[in-house]
């Protein structure tokens, strides 16, 4: 189960047409789902609203508003069903924060092994220009 629930009321679910291969019903059905989430105006928390909006995801827009496009199945309530499983998968991602990095120091023997060699690179430069 999910961390979180979010209100239908804050999705809006439209049925557009859908891309790719289909035949003659491609032109015909609206079978893909295409699902507008006000992120920065919904009910979920602060910490996570924040996280989400400063995520860089391309499907955001300037707004706030996450637009997701689900057209994997055939069928309406299918691409409806995986819209609303995605969209919470994007919400479980976000809902941790992440781990704060740990600054580290490299290890002696890795410093000298690259001090060595960048020596037997300047070697190598000095001994091809006394050659010329």
């Amino acid at each position: 189960m999910h961390t979180f629930h979010i209100p239908d009321t804050e999705v809006e679910l439209t049925a557009i047409r859908a891309q790719g291969p289909g035949g003659q019903n491609v032109n015909k059905v609206s079978s893909a789902i295409q699902l507008r989430f006000d992120v920065a105006n919904s009910s979920l928390p602060d910490d996570l609203k924040q996280r989400w909006l400063q995520s860089g995801d391309s499907r955001m827009t300037q707004e706030g508003v996450f637009i997701l496009k689900a057209q994997r199945y055939r069928t309406q309530e299918a691409n409806r069903h995986d819209a609303w499983m995605r969209l919470y998968e994007l919400l479980d991602q976000y809902a941790k924060p992440p781990k704060p990095r740990k600054p580290t120091k490299p290890t002696r023997s890795s410093v000298q092994r690259r001090l060595e060699g960048k020596a037997m690179h300047a070697k190598l430069k000095a001994s091809r220009r006394s050659n010329e």
